[in-house]
C-alpha cells in the first residue's frame, strides 16, 4: 500500500508536468508557432523550470490577510485533488515481487462518492483563499468559483447517478468489470449484444458529464474564476510563490482525476478498446496501463482542444447553461432511463415494454416541442445608463476589514502635507 501510494503521487506529479508542456505544445501547433523548445529536448523541462521559478519567487502575504486561513487554503485544494485519485483503478490484479495486488490504491463499495466529495470539498480552498486575502478582487473571484462548482456539481452528480442506476454499483473497480460484459438485446427475435461501455448505453449522460467536468475543473471556456478580463488572477490575486503554484497544481491534478473518472465510468476503464477475442492477453498483466493512460491522454487533449478553440463564455451564459440546460436535461434523461429499464426488466410481454419505452419517448418529444422559447428583445423604455443593463456591484464595494489586521495597522498620519504642497496655517498666520 505504501509503495502504491508513493507511485500514485509520483504519477500525478509527472502527469501535471507533462500536461502543462503538452498544453503549450498543442496550442502552439494550433496557432502555428513553435511553443516551448529550449529547456530540455522538445522543451520537456519547461514545466520543471516554471515550477523552480515560482519556488524561488518572493512569498508575499498581505497585511490584511488572515494568516492561518490564507496558508490553509492552497493546502486544502491540493489535498482534495490528490485524495480523489486514490480510488481510480489502473488495471487488474498483477504479480509484483511474488505478491498478488490490484493496480489500484484502494477501493470500497461507494468509492465513486469519495471522488465527488473531494471535488466538492476542494472548492473550500478557493473560497477560503478569496475570503482570507482581504481583497475585493479575490473575494469576487471566490464567489464566482463557488457558484460555478455548485451549479455544475449537480449536473455532474446526476450523470454519475445514471451509471449507478445502470450498473447498480458504486465501486469504481466493480463498474469497470460491469462494462466488460456486453449488453444483450432481443430485437424482433434477433439476439444482439452491444458493447458494455456506458458511453454507448448512456450517451446523454456521457455528454453531460464531459461538459460538467470541464466546468467543474474551471477550464476554458468555463475559466471564469481566474478573471483574466479584470487583469487579475481572481481568487489567487494575492498569492505568490509556491502558494500560487499550489492552486494550479490542484487544477491540473483535478483535470487528470476527472479524465480518469470519465474513463472509469463510461469508457471501460483499463479495458482494451477492442474485443478480447482480437488479443486474448490485452487485458492481462501490465498491458491495461497502456489502454488506461491512453484514454486519459485523449481527454487531456480534449481539454487543450477546447482552450485553443472556444472563447470564454459570459458569466450569465455560463450559469444559464448549467441551471437551465444541463440540470433539466439530466433530470428528464434520468426519468426516461428509469422508464426504459422498468419496461425491459418487467416479466410481462412485449406490449408492456413498448408502453414504457413509448411513454418515455413521448415525454422527450413533448419537452422538445413545448419547451418555452426565448422572449424577443424589446427596446428599453429608458435609455441605457452605460452598464449594459446587467447588474453590477457598487463601485465602492470593500471587503470588511479583519479585526486582527486593524490592530496591526498603524494609525493614519493626519498632519500630511496637502496635495498643492502648501503648509496648513491657522487663522493668525493667515492674517
Amino acid at each position: 500500500m505504501l509503495v502504491k501510494g508513493v507511485l500514485v503521487f509520483v504519477v500525478l506529479v509527472l502527469l501535471v508536468l507533462f500536461t502543462i508542456w503538452f498544453e503549450r505544445r498543442v496550442v502552439a501547433i494550433m496557432q502555428v508557432r513553435p511553443g516551448p523548445n529550449r529547456n530540455g529536448p522538445f522543451g520537456l523541462l519547461q514545466s520543471l523550470a516554471d515550477g523552480l521559478k515560482l519556488a524561488f519567487k518572493e512569498d508575499v502575504m498581505p497585511r490584511t490577510a488572515d494568516r492561518v486561513v490564507f496558508i490553509a487554503a492552497p493546502v486544502i485544494a491540493v489535498a482534495c485533488a490528490f485524495t480523489a485519485f486514490a480510488v481510480i483503478p489502473f488495471g487488474p490484479e498483477v504479480n509484483v515481487f511474488g505478491m498478488e495486488t490490484e493496480l489500484q490504491l484502494t477501493d470500497f463499495e461507494v468509492s465513486v462518492l469519495l471522488i465527488l466529495a473531494c471535488s466538492a470539498v476542494g472548492v473550500y480552498g478557493i473560497v477560503l483563499a478569496g475570503w482570507s486575502s482581504g481583497s475585493t478582487y479575490s473575494l469576487l473571484g471566490a464567489l464566482r468559483a463557488a457558484a460555478q462548482v455548485i451549479s455544475y456539481e449537480i449536473a455532474l452528480g446526476l450523470a454519475v447517478l445514471t451509471v449507478f442506476f445502470q450498473s447498480q454499483l458504486m465501486s469504481t473497480g466493480a463498474i469497470v468489470e460491469a462494462q466488460a460484459q456486453g449488453l444483450p438485446l432481443n430485437i424482433a427475435g434477433a439476439e444482439i449484444t452491444l458493447p458494455g461501455w456506458y458511453f454507448l448505453v448512456l450517451a446523454p449522460s456521457f455528454v453531460i458529464f464531459v461538459i460538467a467536468m470541464v466546468g467543474e475543473t474551471n477550464r476554458a471556456p468555463f475559466d471564469l474564476p481566474e478573471a483574466e478580463s479584470e487583469l487579475v488572477a481572481g481568487f489567487a490575486t494575492e498569492y505568490s510563490s509556491l502558494k500560487y503554484a499550489s492552486f494550479f497544481l490542484a487544477e491540473y491534478v483535478n483535470m487528470v482525476t476527472m479524465s480518469a473518472l470519465c474513463v472509469t465510468l463510461f469508457l471501460g476503464g483499463w479495458a482494451a478498446p477492442f474485443p478480447n477475442s482480437w488479443w486474448p492477453g490485452a487485458n492481462e498483466g501490465f498491458m491495461p496501463l497502456v489502454w488506461f493512460f491512453g484514454k486519459v491522454l485523449a481527454f487531456l487533449f480534449f481539454y487543450v482542444w477546447l482552450r485553443g478553440t472556444l472563447p470564454r463564455l459570459r458569466y450569465d451564459q455560463f450559469m444559464r447553461l448549467g441551471w437551465k440546460v444541463l440540470v433539466p436535461v439530466s433530470l428528464v434523461w434520468l426519468m426516461v432511463l428509469a422508464a426504459m429499464n422498468i419496461g425491459l426488466d418487467t416479466d410481462n410481454e412485449l406490449p408492456t415494454r413498448i408502453a414504457f419505452a413509448g411513454g418515455a419517448a413521448i415525454v422527450v418529444m413533448a419537452l422538445i416541442f413545448f419547451w418555452p422559447s426565448r422572449k424577443p428583445y424589446e427596446d428599453p423604455a429608458e435609455p441605457d445608463t452605460g452598464l449594459g443593463g446587467f447588474p453590477v456591484p457598487p463601485l465602492d464595494l470593500a471587503v470588511p476589514p479583519n479585526p486582527r489586521a486593524l490592530r496591526e495597522l498603524e494609525p493614519a498620519n493626519t498632519s500630511a502635507v496637502p496635495i498643492n504642497g502648501s503648509r496648513p496655517t491657522d487663522k493668525g498666520e493667515e492674517e
